[in-house]
């Protein structure tokens, strides 16, 4: 493949207290990253010169004003400076209103550009919520905050680490709530979400496995009656509808079933319920995936991980994994789309 008919992938430096911009420079210069994307940064220039100088990685920040002019060279980081940050007084591992506007206007950005067709698809480094929201932007996460700048479509979100796939129901909500969402129609909102991301992934006909909510899914209404009376039904629906799913299965085997290649993805009923199961294989290596947007946005699985910032030490390889399958992605992604 030519470097010109590469995907341009719109990248945000996340919150720039942390690790961020670090990774940013480590992971632009992946060969495996260079075969497959022309990555573009999306954020303050000033800021990446600061972090090439922190990892130490022999490479130059070039300035461009449209992503039209990424090149790929990978000795070279091409940046869209939205010069909103001063680096020189950038305070490292602090909770601060200036980063967090600085993230959100790295994200609009990114997102206008991708929905203009200019970039193929946005790759999120880590978001300090606090941060956000001492600047004003009151949202529990990015999978919030790019619905809304999407114009609020029905978002799921899907981990993504070796053949482990999971997608949730609900996410960032309270146990309570997140048991009160458990109804049919959500689950087989997420059922199709989950089958076109899949899809997206090179799986034709994706094997989806239903979790269930309570312990060993229920044992047939001994320990909560949710799958009797939600999760089944929705499950017989969506065979109704052609999905290939099964369940439910107890959450407790599901996703290392998945990670066996029993199941091509599961679905989660609640955060906690599948990202306990992808971290305990490493957290620097998941990827976040947003399902349901217009556009293709693949993230970091990490946060913002302050403890390291300004050490030059920390792991890009979320990054490069969150690259790659960014770039897969838009290489499947129907021209219709």
């Amino acid at each position: 493949m030519s470097s010109t008919s590469q995907p341009i992938l719109a990248v945000t430096l996340g919150d720039a207290a942390g690790t961020g911009p670090e990774l940013i420079t480590k992971g632009f210069r992946d060969p495996e990253v260079r075969a497959v994307c022309r990555p573009i940064v999306i954020g303050d220039a000033g800021v990446m010169r600061a972090a090439l100088a922190i990892t130490k990685v022999p490479s130059q920040v070039r300035v461009i004003s449209r992503p039209a002019e990424a090149g790929d060279d990978p000795d070279v980081i091409d940046v869209i400076d939205l010069a909103n940050l001063e680096a020189a007084t950038l305070v490292r591992s602090r909770v601060d209103a200036s980063t967090g506007r600085a993230a959100y206007e790295a994200i609009k950005r990114a997102v206008e550009l991708t929905l203009a067709g200019e970039t193929a698809a946005v790759v999120t480094s880590a978001l300090n919520k606090a941060a956000l929201h001492a600047a004003g932007y009151h949202y529990d996460g990015h999978t919030e905050l790019l619905a809304e700048l999407c114009g609020k479509p029905k978002v799921t979100m899907m981990l993504v680490a070796g053949k482990l796939r999971i997608c949730h129901v609900s996410t960032h909500v309270a146990l309570s709530e997140a048991i009160a969402r458990v109804k049919p129609e959500r689950i087989l909102q997420v059922v199709q979400l989950a089958h076109d991301g899949v899809r997206q992934l090179g799986i034709e006909q994706p094997h989806i496995a239903i979790a269930g909510l309570n312990p060993h899914a229920g044992e047939g209404g001994l320990f909560g009656d949710e799958e009797i009376k939600f999760i089944t039904p929705a499950i017989e629906e969506a065979k109704r509808r052609g999905f290939r799913v099964s369940g439910p299965y107890a959450g407790d085997t599901v996703f290392f079933r998945t990670l066996q290649g029993e199941f091509d993805c599961a679905i989660a009923m609640y955060h906690d319920q599948g990202h306990v199961a992808a971290k305990m294989l490493g957290i620097w290596q998941g990827v976040n995936v947003t399902l349901g947007l217009p556009i293709i946005r693949t993230s970091v699985e990490h946060g913002t991980d302050f403890a390291n910032a300004g050490k030059g030490t920390g792991d890009p390889r979320s990054l490069v994994q969150a690259l790659k399958l960014a770039a897969t992605m838009a290489a499947r992604r129907p021209a219709t789309a």
